[in-house]
């Protein structure tokens, strides 16, 4: 009986990890530095160059998990930041998905000091945009605030792409936004999106 238990334990284990997609670097950890894209992201916007914090552009305020988090920002110019990743697995059409990551702003970043908001995109390709999984208003929080992103694909999301952006409808302006600490994705119950 004993044998059949650690069997059956062992046997459910890796079922249970394979249900997770785990981001790469999903804390932007790393020197702190500006222009930087953290380790295991790249780029998807023209111009794009976050920073790894604290200490850069005069913002100081501690990680959440970790050393370090990245700062993307917008500019007057009407431009943007962004950086995307590929997922370790594709994640198939159909099934509800879910995982969370911490957001908040900075009063001290150098003049881009209005708050912003952050939109998450999948796609099948690099730095496609070929779902919006999700959309949050202007983070005015200086402090970090959790947030859970659920979503459902509409086919199969290989990449995904953080991106900051203004409110919709403003103005271009100079504002930022503060990302760290994304949990794994996890497989979630379809009923809580409908």
């Amino acid at each position: 009986m004993k044998r059949l238990t650690i069997w059956a334990s062992l046997t459910t284990v890796p079922l249970f990890l394979l249900g997770q997609v785990y981001l790469n670097n999903a804390s932007f950890e790393g020197p702190p530095q500006d222009a930087t894209v953290p380790a295991g992201w790249f780029p998807c916007e023209l111009g794009t160059t976050p920073d790894i914090m604290p200490g850069p552009w005069g913002v100081y305020q501690e990680a959440s998990e970790g050393d370090t988090y990245v700062g993307l920002i917008t500019r007057e110019d009407g431009t943007w930041e962004s950086i995307g990743q590929r997922l370790p697995q594709a994640l198939p059409p159909k099934e509800c998905y879910t995982f969370t990551l911490e957001l908040a702003h900075s009063n001290t970043y150098a003049g881009y000091n209005k708050p912003l908001g952050v939109r998450i995109w999948g796609g099948a390709s690099k730095c496609q945009k070929g779902q919006l999984l999700f959309k949050t208003g202007l983070i005015k929080n200086t402090d970090w605030e959790e947030h859970e992103v659920q979503f459902v694909p509409k086919q199969h999301i290989r990449y995904i792409l953080i991106e900051a952006y203004y409110k919709d409808g403003a103005f271009s302006y100079q504002g930022n936004i503060l990302i760290d600490n994304i949990s794994p994705i996890k497989k979630c119950v379809r009923a809580a999106l409908e």
